[in-house]
């Protein structure tokens, strides 16, 4: 491996390093614990009675997320459930609003670890609501104040009405097939109010349902499509808002791997539309149950004074929200440009077409591994006949060295070597260029597996759930920077590119100059430093990369003994450059050879007059 080749091998190392640093989760939230899970209550529809007055805005907010039957008896209003095959809703009275989630395939990672089933839960009563607010000359109606009737319900349905303002606001809930949930508002005979005024309020505290907290809280954010300019986001890494600056099609209260998405049938307008994101400081009690505080305030286009949207409570799955035709699977942080593209047109369809062919995720990956290798192949070839070229030539790379030791002689020196190059069919770009190839794919794939729905929770070998770091060996504490586990997966990638490296060191001859970082002590430290950055990460990303390193090995050895062979490539060389030199005493020079030599004149000239 020439000097280029550990340049851009190491180029990637450094990218892969400032990608892990970026990702690296606090040793302060390991050892976080949950809440106990809820208790499902389903209460019969409230009768119909006589106007109800406002109660108090904060008789909701010491509702005991612990136990769904304490928060019923705290709160002034009622829970109500409607439920379909995937989704559990429960609606709250006060406010006639949606006030706890639960998906019925899904357990959080505490109770699938317990093996305990039980629905995983998105957000509890008493964490979240969305509510109108309503202006009246000078005053503002919230109706998460008001309690609501049921005036009908039905096995996938529920109406509520209050009677506010003169009028009534009338809300209903249907719930479809899969995981949607259609909400429609209708304002009638309202007085003095003016329907362009009116905001809808949502905001929803997500519980935590991963095994690493930090990892899981790190890419919460608001999601929201703008008609014009696509998708946009706040910040995921810390307190965030942002007015919308143009028309918004859909927002999405997005976490790992789950997601609430709400679609207006007409576009958010743009004026008066917001976001905000914030992260609970540690000395409040939400900061180690829940993971971030979602807010959307969106202003309203009635029409008739009606107002329809669809909300998506559901995973983060790309072939699911993809389904949607609303661009909903941008959420997904597949990473950007190149990298997104990769994953979206290769190695998504590649993996989704392993998975539902039915084989486990875990042999999913090493097929997806050999597929990339094998694409990959000849690119890989290309950098070791390159290597094995550099290697060939370093003897005369040598003397050119010892005969121009001057900096005034490194123009002279530069050309030679360039002619050596040249006549000998060898290139220092050779194998830089086919590394800087394979880079995007590595950093693609970085980004692929932590955002894969299809891990989650799916076991291999030692590793419990894929989706997030393995475990052999637990310390009970945590100890910085490596963490409080021992990931094997990561030791094993650890170890292959060390090997590799090893490998491939012999080729690494450079002398090193005065200043300059020695390239073989770079390579050996990186390995090392993967243990470290990798400890916490995806146990698919780390068992991925340890796969590809593996192959790579076994590919080069394969190449090596029984594909290329160093004494005839040798002959080869010498008899090209034989020709080369034979042909360039009769070919005229280019005219790139000329400027190069009268360059060399010039600097030669310079020289003298120094003297």
């Amino acid at each position: 491996m020439d000097r280029n080749s550990v340049t851009g091998l190491v180029l990637i190392g450094l990218i892969l390093t400032v990608f892990s640093i970026m990702n690296q989760p606090s040793a302060d939230d390991y050892k976080k614990k949950e809440k106990a899970a809820t208790t499902k209550v389903i209460d019969k529809p409230a009768k119909k009675g006589k106007e109800q007055k406002a109660v108090s805005a904060n008789a909701g907010s010491e509702i005991t997320p612990n136990d769904r039957a304490k928060a019923k008896k705290v709160a002034a209003g009622k829970i109500i459930s409607l439920e379909n095959d995937v989704l559990h809703v429960d609606f709250n009275t006060k406010g006639g609003i949606v006030a706890a989630v639960y998906l019925k395939k899904y357990k959080s990672y505490k109770d699938f670890a317990d093996k305990r089933d039980a629905e995983l839960c998105l957000f509890k009563n008493g964490n979240a609501y969305n509510q109108l607010v309503i202006p009246v000359g000078n005053q503002k109606i919230h109706t998460r104040n008001y309690l609501f009737e049921v005036v009908k319900q039905d096995a996938k349905s529920i109406v509520f009405e209050a009677s506010l303002a003169g009028g009534k606001v009338r809300q209903t809930y249907s719930l479809n097939k899969s995981y949607d949930l259609d909400y429609n508002v209708e304002l009638v005979d309202l007085k003095g109010v003016a329907n362009e005024n009116v905001v809808l309020n949502w905001k929803a505290d997500y519980n935590k349902t991963e095994r690493l907290f930090s990892e899981q809280r790190r890419v919460s954010t608001v999601c929201f499509n703008q008609k014009n300019e696509g998708l946009d986001y706040l910040s995921e890494t810390s307190d965030d808002n942002q007015a919308a600056e143009d028309e918004i099609e859909w927002v999405a209260f997005k976490q790992s791997y789950f997601s609430s998405i709400l679609k207006p049938a007409n576009a958010f307008p743009k004026k008066g539309t917001k976001f905000r994101i914030n992260t609970f400081k540690g000395n409040q009690q939400k900061s180690w149950t829940l993971l971030k505080g979602y807010s959307a305030t969106m202003a309203l286009d009635f029409t008739n004074n009606k107002a329809s949207f669809n909300w998506f409570f559901g995973p983060n799955d790309y072939e699911l929200l993809k389904t949607y035709n609303s661009n909903y699977d941008d959420i997904l942080n597949f990473g950007w440009g190149l990298f997104r593209w990769i994953n979206l047109y290769a190695v998504q369809p590649i993996f989704t077409l392993l998975v539902d062919y039915g084989m486990g995720i875990g042999i999913a990956i090493l097929i997806l591994t050999l597929i990339l290798k094998l694409i990959l192949m000849p690119i890989q070839w290309k950098m070791f006949v390159s290597s094995v070229k550099m290697r060939i030539l370093k003897p005369e790379v040598d003397e050119l060295t010892a005969k121009y030791p001057k900096k005034e002689d490194a123009m002279k020196k530069q050309m030679e070597m360039m002619s050596l190059y040249k006549e000998s069919g060898a290139s220092p770009l050779a194998g830089c260029v086919p590394m800087l190839i394979q880079m995007p794919i590595l950093l693609a794939v970085f980004r692929f597996f932590p955002a894969a729905f299809e891990l989650r929770q799916q076991s291999f070998v030692w590793a419990e759930d894929l989706s997030s770091y393995d475990s052999i060996f637990d310390f009970g504490f945590p100890i910085w920077p490596y963490g409080d586990h021992v990931s094997l997966f990561t030791l094993l990638m650890a170890g292959t590119t060390l090997a590799y490296t090893f490998m491939n060191s012999g080729n690494v001859q450079q002398p090193q100059q005065p200043g300059m970082p020695n390239m073989k002590v770079i390579m050996y430290i990186f390995p090392i430093m993967m243990i470290f950055f990798f400890n916490n990460y995806s146990a698919g990303l780390s068992y991925y990369y340890f796969i590809s390193t593996l192959i790579s090995i076994l590919m080069m050895v394969v190449i090596k003994h029984f594909f290329v062979d160093e004494e005839k490539l040798r002959v080869k060389m010498a008899e090209r450059k034989a020709n080369k030199s034979g042909d360039e005493k009769t070919k005229k020079k280019s005219r790139f050879q000329e400027k190069l030599e009268e360059m060399q004149r010039k600097q030669l000239e310079m020289n003298k007059n120094k003297k």
